[in-house]
């Protein structure tokens, strides 16, 4: 069977004329009223209808009648006269603050803190910052959260570890928790319906809360890797998100030395960052 299926018409507001890299959020949408719609959302596999609007620059929203279903859309547009049509989505950008904590902007209170949790070595594995972060998350309960994976504690080191010796020393475990901190405001704030989770749209302004500007095809992506079988996104997902993201970045600003917007890559190199 196919999906139902349906489209909105809406008017681009005048400051954004003329531009496409533009992604309207939900916002604009809870908003702005439509100026038209398909007659009916129907499972056919086409649906036509026949619009008067007057000249100016709309946007054209195709969807299924149910959320969370794949599909990909053709859109034709017959006009008496020449009329162009355009794709409307983010530029791909990511904006990095650099808030590093040095050992000596620590106060006493989190030197103590941090000598119990580091043990002898003082510093902090993997594998610690796992336990660390789990017993964190496991005492709250605005959140929701399965528990970090090994796998997101060791992005997070490899972000934050100037060192290279993958592990967190003071400084660079106090840069992480002011990080963390961040990400969980941004996490309570857009979590509008006080679910302890994001839905997908949340997801989207959080990610530029972040700094991250992504396109469609990129944030698909994220939702299919990071999202729970009812696309809902948890605390510990949002936040294996943004470090790799921030990581993946970071990497790339560095790598892109001229600042061009495209690096390349030996074999081995890509290997390295493949299994990050």
């Amino acid at each position: 069977d196919m999906h139902t299926i349906g489209f909105a018409i809406y008017e681009v507001p005048q400051q954004f004329h003329g531009q496409r890299d533009v992604h309207l959020d939900k916002n604009f949408f809870l908003s702005h009223a439509q100026k038209a719609r398909s007659e009916t959302f129907i499972n056919l596999r086409e649906v036509s209808n026949r619009f008067k609007l007057p000249p100016g620059e709309y946007l054209i929203v195709p969807s299924t009648f149910d959320p969370h279903l794949n599909g990909d859309f053709c859109i034709r547009v017959f006009s008496e006269k020449q009329a162009e049509t355009v794709p409307c989505d983010d530029p791909v950008s990511a904006t990095l603050t650099e808030d590093l904590v040095s050992d000596q902007d620590v106060d006493s209170g989190f030197k103590n803190l941090f000598t119990k949790l580091a043990g002898p070595d003082m510093e902090i594995s993997a594998s610690e910052l796992q336990t660390i972060m789990n017993k964190i998350v496991s005492k709250r309960t605005d959140i929701k959260t399965d528990g970090f994976s090994l796998d997101t504690c060791r992005v997070m080191v490899n972000l934050m570890d100037d060192s290279g010796n993958g592990k967190l020393g003071l400084g660079e475990f106090a840069t992480l928790w002011k990080k963390v901190q961040n990400y969980l405001s941004i996490y309570k704030k857009n979590d509008s319906d006080n679910s302890g989770t994001m839905s997908t749209p949340e997801m989207r302004v959080a990610l530029k809360d972040a700094g991250f500007s992504l396109n469609n095809t990129i944030y698909q992506q994220l939702v299919a890797r990071y999202s729970d079988p009812d696309m809902t996104i948890d605390f510990d997902n949002f936040v294996s998100c943004l470090m790799r993201m921030e990581l993946m970045f970071r990497i790339f600003y560095k790598l892109d030395t001229n600042s061009s917007g495209s690096i390349e890559l030996d074999f081995q190199q890509w290997l390295t960052f493949a299994m990050i």
